[in-house]
């Protein structure tokens, strides 16, 4: 089956941050077609204070998700802070007495993280948001754990499940921010949003199916 122990987890959230650094550029172009352009950027500066801060530190998954959480919460500008940091620390509290994560440990996680989400977001799927990416990702882990499936495949699973949701904003409306003042003309480009959201889910499997 498969898990990882929570208190090895450091690994993980570094590939995180190295996802985001190296697509720093192309989160602001895509943030930039529809938005502000400053998505990258503000994704940037958030994940590379939390890499400097760890570095040097034993720190848990769930530790680090917290840690990440609380600095993206209080100290980035922009719609994605609060946003992202109410993700992280409710991932985190979640599953701060697992030992060892699995598949439907890390659901369980995902789940409330997205729960935490829509208590201070109106946005569901449909409406061209992370929320696009982030709950397809956390319905594959949850049937792929249903199912039996070996914890690395129900990764694999995941990182489909949010490739796909991410590509479907592209087709959609924008219903929220800055971009959803567009209209119709904010149809045929990606959602900045889901476009980092599913490089963090896709850096966050990776860094776990090399644990396994």
């Amino acid at each position: 089956m498969g898990v990882f122990h929570n208190a090895d987890g450091k690994p993980v959230l570094l590939k995180m941050v190295e996802a985001i650094q190296e697509n720093k550029a192309y989160l602001g172009e895509v943030d930039g077609l529809i938005g502000d352009g400053d998505h990258g950027m503000n994704m940037n500066k958030g994940f590379t204070m939390f890499g400097e801060r760890i570095a040097g530190e034993e720190i848990s998954f769930t530790e680090g998700l917290d840690t990440l959480g609380t600095l993206l919460f209080s100290e980035i500008g922009g719609s994605m802070g609060p946003i992202y940091g109410t993700i992280f620390m409710d991932m985190a509290e979640a599953g701060e007495d697992f030992d060892e994560i699995g598949a439907a440990e890390l659901e369980t996680m995902l789940g409330a993280g997205m729960d935490g989400l829509f208590e201070i977001v109106d946005a569901r799927v449909g409406d061209k948001t992370l929320v696009d990416t982030l709950s397809p990702a956390k319905d594959a882990l949850h049937a792929a754990a249903e199912s039996g499936k070996p914890f690395s495949e129900a990764l694999s699973d995941m990182k489909a499940a949010a490739a796909a949701g991410r590509d479907s904003t592209k087709d959609l409306v924008a219903k929220y921010g800055r971009s959803s003042r567009l209209g119709e003309r904010s149809r045929g480009v990606l959602d900045a949003g889901a476009t980092s959201c599913c490089i963090i889910l896709t850096a966050m499997a990776d860094g776990i199916q090399a644990l396994l």
